[in-house]
């Protein structure tokens, strides 16, 4: 078998050193695996050339299985990459466009309280309407950040979350429903929004936020929401902000205890990793899994989430630029803390 196998290397270089397509080498192995298996079955057990090319055709049949079997497994799961990227295209050309030019009457009347608003008037509620956010997780604090953002007229949202709606989520988690339980978080807050304002522009991700999508996703944004609960994601979140140059508002929360900040190095602000240079020791960073939360703590935390998002956008009030607000719930009490950006950050120390 040996001296086939060779054969073949040979006949693949040579299709290599003449440019040819890889599907003509491919069709000239196949030809030697066809005259190959044509040896064993003509030629009389023990002749030289029989022996040389294996000496059973019983080991090419087997091998030819197995290649069969590999190609048709490729074949299916191109075939389904293909079907899930026209879904992901079609989904996405039935989404409305983002809303722009002037209000119609239903949007005037829709956003009057945000417009009689001297600090936002028509021409926040404009940038609000032409804005995007990504809001990553539709958890306990991505649920009231999503609704208060679609409420706001914020024009076009994204969410990426790979988890889907369980039970344990319903006594937190208020853009979820108890019908909804086994559906991806994206497609059930995509059905909540469009009942709150059919207008917004929602995108769903349902998929996990990994390095390799993070900085691209992001910069087809303007301001990206983290809602998630892990130090490592949050971390990427931090980084792949940082590379898109895209400020992020961070929410944590934890039992009682909620802390929302901005991060934006490319504003002047400290990014995550000038404030959190290391991940917390075990046992220090437990998720609400973990510890347990208070069912509204998401809903003040998020809410101050997407409050930040709409005073961003507008350029209203004093943001949380280089502030973190620590919200304590059990007491009944709130903290600010001031923030610097470290020169010697791993993370932002260039930009």
């Amino acid at each position: 078998m040996l001296f086939v196998f060779i054969m073949a290397g040979v006949l693949w270089g040579i299709g290599a050193l003449m440019k040819a397509p890889v599907q003509a080498r491919l069709y000239m192995l196949g030809l030697l695996y066809i005259a190959v298996l044509a040896v064993q079955v003509a030629l009389p057990e023990g002749h030289p050339l029989r022996e040389a090319t294996g000496g059973s055709p019983a080991l090419w049949l087997i091998l030819g299985a197995f290649l069969v079997l590999a190609l048709v497994y490729r074949a299916g799961l191109a075939r389904l990459r293909k079907r899930a990227e026209t879904l992901e295209a079609e989904r996405e050309a039935a989404a409305p466009a983002a809303p722009k030019g002037p209000f119609t009457d239903e949007e005037l009347e829709r956003y009057a309280r945000h417009i009689t608003l001297p600090e936002i008037g028509g021409s926040g509620q404009r940038a609000l309407k032409e804005a995007k956010v990504l809001v990553v997780g539709a958890g306990g604090l991505g649920s009231p950040a999503l609704l208060y953002l679609a409420a706001a007229g914020v024009g076009r949202i994204g969410v990426i979350d790979a988890d889907v709606v369980s039970l344990s989520n319903l006594q937190r988690q208020v853009i979820h429903t108890d019908a909804g339980q086994g559906m991806p978080k994206v497609f059930s807050a995509q059905a909540a929004i469009a009942a709150l304002n059919p207008r917004i522009d929602l995108r769903p991700y349902n998929r996990m936020l990994t390095p390799e999508i993070a900085e691209t996703l992001f910069a087809e944004y303007d301001l990206v929401l983290d809602g998630t609960d892990a130090f490592a994601t949050r971390a990427m979140v931090n980084a792949a902000a940082v590379v898109a140059g895209r400020p992020v508002i961070a929410g944590a929360i934890s039992a009682w205890e909620g802390q929302v900040t901005l991060y934006d190095p490319a504003g002047g602000a400290p990014c995550m990793a000038c404030v959190f240079p290391e991940a917390p020791a075990p046992g220090l960073a437990a998720t609400c899994a973990e510890t347990g939360v208070i069912g509204a703590l998401p809903g003040v935390v998020g809410s101050m989430m997407a409050l930040e998002a709409v005073k961003e956008i507008t350029g209203a009030g004093q943001g949380l630029r280089g502030r973190m607000m620590i919200y304590d719930a059990l007491h009944g009490e709130a903290r600010e803390i001031r923030l610097k950006r470290r020169a010697d950050c791993r993370v932002c120390g260039q930009v």
